[in-house]
């Protein structure tokens, strides 16, 4: 706690106060809440934060799973949006939270009750096809799908990558002929037959990727492991948004404790063990301060109208 002065604690009796001040963030244990199963890239990517936060001040700091089911990631965001905004309860949210939650029913999402920290992840989602297959491009794809039936395979019609996958093909002049969402998108899905297109992410298909051809990658910034694919902004520049993770707190959390956690996340992301997960998988580890996160998320908000109204939702 902070030694309070002579003259400060002579006031303070004066007046008949206790002579004692706030203790200075953080005291107690820290919790970094992820509202999705242990084990993918956001979760790997908060626990490095919270080792990193644990090293850093001295107090425990645990990532806490909070997987919503069929309300997908809102219900773990509703917890920390009903938690005390003192940044002893820190959410690490997709861009859904920010963007989508206010319009899903839950009352403790809307308003938007949060604001960044910082976003410290771009998932490497793709669209690719067999090698096999008679195209090697969007512009091959959008010109076989006008005369031949191709099935599209995705994680879910809700989610960014898949529906900047559905506006491509409708900026392009196609349809797919059929879609479907499947747990597991990966080198067996295009060898079986089971869909001819996939949106995926990167170090799914990373064991076939000779076998494969990425025609594009859903990002701001081409994916390292594919140098030569373009992104879906390069090729239409409206539908230039991906799915990323950051970190958020309540609006109402003092801006001295929002610096702390950003301090040691961008250290955290800055580490060798987070540079070697993002060589390992494609995935853009980085960090982006509150203002550009800000920045991002009105951007963000704007181009997924876009898709909104190509996709027809």
């Amino acid at each position: 706690m902070k030694k309070l002065s002579v003259a400060t604690t002579a006031v303070l009796a004066a007046f008949g106060l206790p002579a004692t001040a706030a203790a200075e963030y953080p005291e107690k244990p820290v919790e970094f809440v992820v509202p999705f199963p242990p084990g993918d890239l956001e979760d790997i990517l908060t626990r490095m934060i919270a080792d990193e936060f644990q090293a850093t001040y001295g107090v425990p700091a645990a990532v806490v799973n909070k997987p919503g089911g069929g309300g997908g990631p809102f219900p773990g965001a509703a917890e920390v949006a009903g938690a005390a905004p003192d940044g002893y309860t820190i959410g690490s949210f997709v861009i859904d939270i920010p963007v989508v939650g206010p319009e899903v029913g839950i009352p403790s999402l809307n308003p938007n009750p949060f604001e960044p920290v910082g976003i410290f992840l771009t998932y490497p989602f793709v669209i690719a096809a067999s090698k096999d297959a008679p195209y090697a491009s969007i512009e091959e794809l959008a010109a076989h799908a006008k005369d031949n039936d191709v099935a599209l395979g995705h994680f879910g019609s809700f989610l960014i990558p898949t529906q900047v996958t559905f506006a491509l093909a409708k900026k392009r002049g196609f349809d797919y002929a059929s879609e479907a969402a499947f747990d597991a998108l990966d080198c067996n899905t295009l060898a079986s037959g089971d869909a001819d297109v996939i949106n995926t992410t990167l170090q799914l298909i990373l064991p076939c990727l000779d076998q494969v051809t990425v025609l594009a990658s859903i990002g701001s910034e081409r994916i390292d492991l594919t140098p030569d694919t373009p992104t879906v902004g390069e090729l239409e520049p409206e539908l230039d948004v991906s799915l990323w993770n950051g970190l958020f707190v309540h609006k109402d959390t003092p801006a001295d404790v929002r610096e702390k956690i950003a301090a040691v996340a961008a250290k955290a992301m800055a580490s060798e063990k987070a540079k070697k997960l993002s060589a390992e998988t494609g995935a853009s580890v980085y960090w982006l301060g509150a203002d550009e996160a800000q920045a991002r998320i009105e951007n963000d908000t704007k181009t997924l109208g876009t898709v909104s109204g190509l996709i027809g939702n």
